[in-house]
């Protein structure tokens, strides 16, 4: 969905879309998606799909349900639903693509999904970048501690829960 083929040629041209950056998706990057469904209007008695596409840190996605019906467009910062507490993400996608995008990945609609709590206010996003500002000084100190332990591990990354009340460890590991 997102333009990821306009690298420069040996010459120095683009080889993708040869737009050279007036494509309409804000740059070209694996994380960029263009809504080709944005100009065109909904049929009549129609109403707009109520769940987005949400990015998380290391481009990790996820659908939630927009239950409130809160007005989102893409890059705005929200409150989402997590296991326990809320996260913070930033909207990728909204709109009749999302379900286009929950077909392919066979995702079910249903009442049991993870809801959008609010858009994020700014003591959210404070506590979240907080948190984020934590996780290289974190993730050292996870490293430290697993050579200290002799565990056979090698811990790639930290995310912390958009509430800072939750880590998670990234790591590779021969054998678990």
């Amino acid at each position: 969905m997102g333009c990821t083929s306009c690298s420069s040629s040996k010459g120095g041209q683009p080889k993708g879309c040869k737009n050279n950056g007036t494509c309409g998706t804000d740059g070209c990057n694996k994380l960029t998606v263009f809504d080709w469904l944005a100009n065109m209007s909904l049929p009549d008695n129609q109403e707009p799909f109520n769940y987005v596409e949400v990015r998380f840190k290391n481009g990790r996605k996820e659908f939630f349900k927009n239950a409130d019906n809160l007005t989102l467009s893409v890059g705005d910062v929200i409150a989402t639903e997590a296991t326990s507490g809320h996260d913070i993400g930033l909207v990728s996608l909204t709109g009749e693509l999302v379900r286009v995008q929950m077909k392919k990945k066979r995702e079910k609609i249903d009442d049991t999904s993870l809801k959008v709590y609010r858009k994020a206010s700014q003591r959210d996003i404070d506590i979240w970048q907080k948190a984020r500002d934590r996780e290289d000084s974190i993730k050292v100190r996870a490293r430290q501690i697993a050579i200290r332990l002799g565990l056979s591990m090698k811990i790639s990354d930290v995310e912390f829960q958009g509430d800072a009340s939750k880590a998670i460890f990234y790591y590779t590991a021969e054998e678990r």
